[in-house]
């Protein structure tokens, strides 16, 4: 669903003239290098989780599971600040469903408490871990071996957007299991035991479990190095972007900061949950990460208006920005959206520290949690807000409406309970 961005004129036109048009040329640049970091950022952390899974998978021990999901948790941070790019950049939006799909029904990969087939997903409960072969729509996959083919060929099932079988999420199910803890206390809490071999071996098919872990880990390796290789100079991630012409591209870049500001992350990831206080439209639900997800989703806006980025080693990605040519065109509209960039890091920052200090965002999605609601609330308004912002610097640089994307949650919200 998608919603209007302001009114007025049809053509995607930038008031330019030729100093503003090598200006432009600089902060596509920096969108670009910035992109090439970080996808460079999440293949490096990636890496390190496939050799922590591997650590896992040789010696199984509650210390080499913490260690893999530490790894798991430190992957996050450079990939959710790519998020940004989704949103004009057809490249990475028509990939992003291999390795960040959700939410899935966990049940199509392992053993889960209570979990079965449904009219929505007959599926929800194949169980791959389990399974040596598989009846899907009437035929039979031999399953023996899990294969990268084979989750492949299982990912998004019949076209049931559920039915995620690859990426970070499916990694993260395999690390911590299932949260049965509702709105309560706790994460996922899969013992170290269902790596196991032999008779230590917990919930069966100890061999397979770690087979799949170790594949989806290399797949999602694989993906990323990929996109990253999109980025580098040359790579087709670029091409599409040149494409568009310089204009075109500073839409994307508009683009990618309004749509997940606002129907991405204000109204899907947030408002949804919120609004039926459900803590399965959580989004890193099975680690209790939700915190940071939405923390870095948010610092990735913030980090295309700048044109600066942190690498995950200390050093600085930063040139000619957005923010240059918005204050070039209008100082007050600049200055307003920095400051409500800002603002919005620190609603997401809040709930951060109170998710660190031992309130997990599913526990702010209770019903009687009033607290936890209100930082919630902030935070999407926050966005909300931002998102008005930077509407005003679309008009500021002359350019036609953009259509960001939408969401029932915040503008249709009967809609949600229908």
């Amino acid at each position: 669903m998608k919603r209007p961005l302001l009114t007025g004129a049809v053509a995607l036109v930038l008031a330019a003239g030729p100093a503003m048009a090598a200006e432009k040329a600089e902060v596509i640049e920096t969108y670009m290098a910035i992109a090439e970091a970080k996808y460079a950022d999440s293949l490096a952390s990636a890496e390190r989780l496939g050799a922590a899974v591997r650590a896992l998978v040789a010696e199984p021990s509650a210390q080499s599971l913490a260690a893999a999901r530490a790894a798991w948790i430190a992957a996050r941070v450079p990939y959710q600040q790519t998020e940004v790019y989704r949103f004009g950049n057809a490249i990475v939006d028509d990939w992003e469903g291999r390795v960040n799909a959700w939410p899935l029904d966990e049940g199509l990969i392992d053993y889960v408490d209570g979990a079965g087939a449904t009219d929505e997903n007959p599926y929800g409960a194949l169980n791959i871990v389990a399974s040596a072969e598989l009846t899907v729509s009437g035929r039979s996959i031999d399953a023996t071996t899990i294969s990268a083919a084979l989750i492949e060929e299982l990912h998004e099932l019949d076209a049931i957007e559920a039915n995620v079988t690859t990426g970070y999420h499916a990694i993260e199910f395999l690390l911590w299991g299932q949260d049965l803890n509702g709105t309560g206390p706790g994460a996922g809490a899969r013992p170290w035991t269902d790596y196991a071999a032999g008779a230590a071996c917990t919930n069966g098919h100890c061999d397979r479990r770690a087979q799949y872990l170790t594949v989806v880990t290399e797949l999602l390796i694989a993906d990323l190095a990929w996109m990253a290789a999109a980025w580098a100079p040359g790579g087709e991630a670029r091409a599409e972007l040149a494409a568009k012409g310089e204009d075109g591209a500073i839409i994307a870049m508009l683009t990618g900061m309004g749509s997940l500001s606002y129907g991405e992350q204000a109204g899907e990831r947030m408002k949804l949950g919120l609004l039926l206080n459900d803590p399965e439209e959580e989004h890193d639900c099975f680690a209790d990460n939700t915190h940071n997800s939405h923390y870095y989703d948010g610092l990735g806006i913030r980090n295309v208006y700048r044109g600066r980025y942190v690498r995950i080693d200390g050093t600085v990605v930063e040139g000619a920005s957005l923010a240059d040519l918005v204050t070039a065109a209008d100082a007050e509209t600049g200055a307003r959206l920095a400051a409500s960039l800002d603002a919005t890091m620190a609603a997401l920052g809040a709930i951060k520290t109170t998710a660190e200090a031992g309130m997990a965002y599913d526990q702010m999605l209770a019903p009687e949690n009033a607290a936890g609601g209100a930082l919630i609330a902030a935070a999407i308004a926050a966005l909300v807000a931002q998102t008005r912002d930077i509407e005003r610097a679309v008009a500021a640089l002359s350019i036609s409406p953009i259509p960001f994307e939408g969401s029932d949650s915040l503008d249709d919200p009967s809609a949600v309970f229908q």
